[in-house]
């Protein structure tokens, strides 16, 4: 689905989106804004780079971040969630990775959790190995991920 395909989706659902972003920094939004009419469905868009952001702007638990650190599913889980109660939307997607360079053994660039949130439909979570592609490249995979899952999300929406 192309992003105009997905803004149109949303239209025709009367769906608002927000986006939750950490390692692609607005992209998502971005790409969704760049689209002539996406105001009619981008409610807005959180860039929460740090811990504190994610904690003020969206209500991720600093339990969760002491426990397993921002990136992880259960942090991607928490930011689109409280994107979703910190705006007007109905669908939120978060992006919390490691874009490069740099990484550790147990967190690798390349890795990017995402969360799905949307009313009345289950919190999706996964991570993706993108693998060292640098940090353009990264970047740029999971922008283009988080919006097949809002594509996915529309379809969820669609099937209620």
């Amino acid at each position: 689905m192309t992003v105009t395909e997905l803004l149109d989706r949303a239209k025709a659902l009367n769906v608002m989106v927000a986006t939750a972003e950490s390692c692609t920094g607005g992209m998502v939004a971005a790409a969704l804004t760049n689209i002539p009419g996406s105001s009619a469905v981008v409610d807005r868009g959180f860039v929460t780079y740090t811990n504190a952001a994610k904690e003020q702007m969206l209500g991720v638990r600093a339990e969760t971040l002491a426990a397993v650190g921002a990136v992880s599913e259960e942090v991607a889980k928490e930011m689109a969630e409280g994107a979703l109660r910190h705006s007007g939307s109905q669908l939120a997607v978060s992006i919390t990775g490691i874009a490069g360079p740099g990484g550790s053994e147990l967190k690798p660039e390349g890795r990017v959790c995402f969360g799905l949130a949307g009313d009345g439909l289950i919190t999706l979570t996964e991570t993706v190995e993108f693998g060292a592609l640098g940090r353009d490249k990264v970047r740029l995979a999971a922008r283009d991920h988080a919006l097949d899952l809002l594509a996915t999300g529309l379809l969820r929406i669609g099937q209620k």
